[in-house]
């Protein structure tokens, strides 16, 4: 009986050490610190840019770069080509909020609060909806999934 307890401690320590020598996953607030650019634009579900894509409603989005490198800097340079710099920050795993923009994109009282969609471990593409309708775009809502430059 206490060989079996003793084979039995030994097995859970070391699935326990294997367990805990796995790869660590940086925070969200680490994995999005990157600079963005499109894969993918859906304005109000329609895809209206596609990286490569020859028949883009939008070919404008190409230039559209999503600057979260330097916390808690951003720079966003929007479809239209315009550029606007602020702060960024991430609440929890789900929301990315950018504030102070200046020039103040159109309608948006200069904070842009994106819904985290999705950001895999390897931090290899990050999926973002845009909360609420956008001005510079129609009053779309829109979903973006970004690349690492």
């Amino acid at each position: 009986m206490k060989k079996t307890s003793g084979l039995l401690a030994v097995a859970v320590i070391m699935v326990s050490f294997l367990i805990s020598c796995g790869d660590k996953v940086d925070p969200i607030s680490e994995r999005v610190a990157k600079v963005w650019i499109p894969r993918l634009v859906l304005e109000n579900s329609a895809v209206v840019y596609s990286a490569g894509g020859s028949g883009n409603v939008k070919p404008a989005y190409s230039s559209y770069r999503l600057n979260l490198s330097s916390p808690p800097q951003a720079s966003l340079t929007d479809v239209d080509g315009q550029t606007y710099s602020g702060t960024y920050s991430v609440d929890g795993e789900t929301k990315l909020t950018i504030s102070g923009l200046t020039p103040e994109p159109t309608g948006t009282g200069g904070t842009l609060v994106f819904t985290i969609n999705s950001l895999p471990d390897d931090a290899s593409e990050l999926e973002i909806t845009l909360n609420g309708a956008y001005p510079k775009t129609g009053n779309t809502t829109n979903k973006y999934t970004l690349i690492p430059q």
